[in-house]
Parts: C-alpha cells; sequence; structure tokens
C-alpha cells in the first residue's frame, strides 16, 4: 500500500485513538453494538482500500485521494464518538451556569428567544433542516476539493475537523457543558409545535449521561454531548473556509451557513458562548493542521527526491 505521509499521519492517530476506545470501553465495561459499528466500520475501511485500488492497480491521483480521505474521515468519527462517550460520566463540575451568565451579560436570553420562536414553526422547522446539513456538508467539501485536485486544501480540511474535535473534547473533559436544553426547561406551551434537534427529552439524556455515564453503545442512537465549544461552528467554518476559492460553491455555503448560525443556538440548544468558542477553536485547528500538511508535504518532497 502506498500512502501519502499526511495519510500515513491520520492512520497512526486513528490507530492510537481507536486502541484508547477498545481499553476504555473494556476497562469500563461499556456494552458495543458490534454489528452497528463494524458494518459502519467497514465501509470506512473498504473505501481507504479502494483508494489504494485506485492509486496502485489503476492510478487515479484525484480519485485514489477522495476515496481515502472519506473513508478516515468515517473512521475518525466512528472512533471519536466513542472516545466521547467514554469520558463520561463527567468528572468536573459542569460549565453551563456560567455560559448562560455570561450570555446574559451580552443581552441574550436562550429562553426568550426559543418562546418568541414558538410563534414562527415555519423558521424552526427550516432552521432544523439547516442543522443537519452539517455532516452531509463536510461529505460534500471532501468530494469537491479532492475531485478538483486540491489535495493539499483535502487534507488541510480532513485534520482541521480532527483537531478541532480533538480540542473541543479535551476541553470539554475538563470543563465539561451540555447545553441550554440540559439547563433551561422549555414550558409545554412553547414546546409543543417545534421541531427541534435538541429538545427537553435529549437535554434529560445529556443530565442521565452526566451522573451516570454510558452502558451501552451504538451508532444508531449517539448524542452530541459537547456545548462547549460548539463543533457545528467549527462544521461551518470549515465548508465556508475551504469552498473560498470555488466562488458560486463559496457563496452557497455562506448563505447556508450563516443560517446556520441561528439554527446551533435554536436547533442545537447551544449557548451563544458556544458558537464564539466554535469560531476560536476552528482557527487553532485550522492553523495546526497547516502546520501539519506543510510537514508531510516537506517529507513527500524529500522521499520523492531520494527516489
Amino acid at each position: 500500500m502506498i500512502f501519502l505521509p499526511v495519510e500515513r499521519f491520520i492512520l497512526i492517530v486513528l490507530a492510537t485513538l481507536f486502541s484508547l476506545d477498545c481499553v476504555l470501553v473494556i476497562f469500563k465495561g461499556v456494552e458495543i453494538d458490534f454489528a452497528g459499528y463494524a458494518s459502519l466500520g467497514s465501509i470506512g475501511l473498504a473505501m481507504v482500500a479502494l483508494g489504494q485500488f485506485y492509486r496502485t492497480v489503476r492510478p487515479d491521483f484525484r480519485v485514489s485521494t477522495t476515496v481515502t480521505a472519506t473513508g478516515l474521515f468515517i473512521l475518525f468519527t466512528l472512533c471519536g464518538s466513542i472516545f466521547n462517550y467514554m469520558l463520561l460520566p463527567v468528572q468536573f463540575a459542569t460549565i453551563d451556569g456560567a455560559l448562560g451568565r455570561i450570555d446574559s451579560a451580552m443581552g441574550f436570553s436562550w429562553l426568550q428567544t426559543m418562546i418568541w420562536l414558538s410563534g414562527y414553526p415555519f423558521l424552526v422547522s427550516l432552521l432544523h433542516i439547516v442543522y443537519i446539513s452539517s455532516l452531509p456538508q463536510m461529505i460534500v467539501v471532501i468530494l469537491i476539493l479532492g475531485f478538483s485536485g486540491r489535495t493539499h486544501s483535502l487534507y488541510r480540511f480532513l485534520l482541521t475537523g480532527m483537531i478541532g474535535v480533538s480540542i473541543a473534547m479535551i476541553f470539554w473533559f475538563f470543563f465539561p457543558s451540555f447545553g441550554t436544553a440540559a439547563l433551561y426547561p422549555l414550558p409545554p406551551a412553547v414546546r409543543e409545535g417545534m421541531a427541534l434537534a435538541v429538545g427537553p427529552e435529549y437535554g434529560a439524556q445529556l443530565n442521565r449521561l452526566a451522573l451516570q455515564g454510558a452502558s451501552y453503545l451504538t451508532p444508531k442512537d449517539v448524542l452530541g454531548l459537547i456545548a462547549f465549544p460548539s463543533f457545528h461552528t467549527v462544521m461551518a467554518c470549515m465548508a465556508v473556509y475551504f469552498l473560498r476559492h470555488s466562488r458560486g460553491l463559496f457563496f452557497a455555503g455562506l448563505a447556508l451557513n450563516l443560517v446556520m448560525l441561528p439554527a446551533i443556538v435554536v436547533q442545537g440548544g447551544h449557548h451563544l458562548t458556544d458558537v464564539l468558542g466554535g469560531f476560536a477553536t476552528f482557527c487553532l485547528a485550522c492553523w495546526l493542521a497547516s502546520m501539519v500538511v506543510r510537514e508531510a508535504n516537506q517529507k513527500q518532497t524529500v522521499l520523492a527526491a531520494s527516489a
């Protein structure tokens, strides 16, 4: 198999994360939906293998990098979600109260915003559609960058996501937060008729997990645990930033992800502060990803020159 230096770096990270997942699952005695995770994991592995097929047997560099990156994205998403759950139950006091007070100091009230929006169910439904577009957007950006031959941008994109998730999980472990849905109960009259991705029931599950941890994991029922920093904000920034050289797509992505920002607060049950934390996390992750890709490119150049 012929992997690029940046791909080998990602594979090492994945192998390390997978090993940690296995150790923690055994140590904590958590039951796993092996069939569910194996089926999704096999898709990721098959795509990595297919990428190698198009790199060695039927050489097509654009196809090989695109398919490989997609497979790596799937595998990291699976390993990362399991690792996040293994950080439960929380070991430190949650910071949701402090985040809520910061929002109040900025003049923002999530509860009052939701009460106002209850009179506009169509708008709430629109924000729901936008909110759930985050992961599909990631796949679309991977395909665009890969098939257009922008390999360096493709792996900067992938590494920005991986590093961003890692930063978010590390911060969240020491300063856990579960968002407004877990902090503020919505009055029944407000909740009725609102299609919410993260509602009161979701918040109740988060509070239970915070205290008890997870006893069974399945990819069919994975919750987003981290409120601050908002990773949906990181993904929105990634989609816009890495499409900046594709004019038509850039403006479409910009428009969509400007709407994503209120969707994160309303549909994601996030503090406004979470969104600001997401911006900061994206900037740091993108900078670190650029350093890793630059180092990998230099290594690749040296290897090519010595070949």
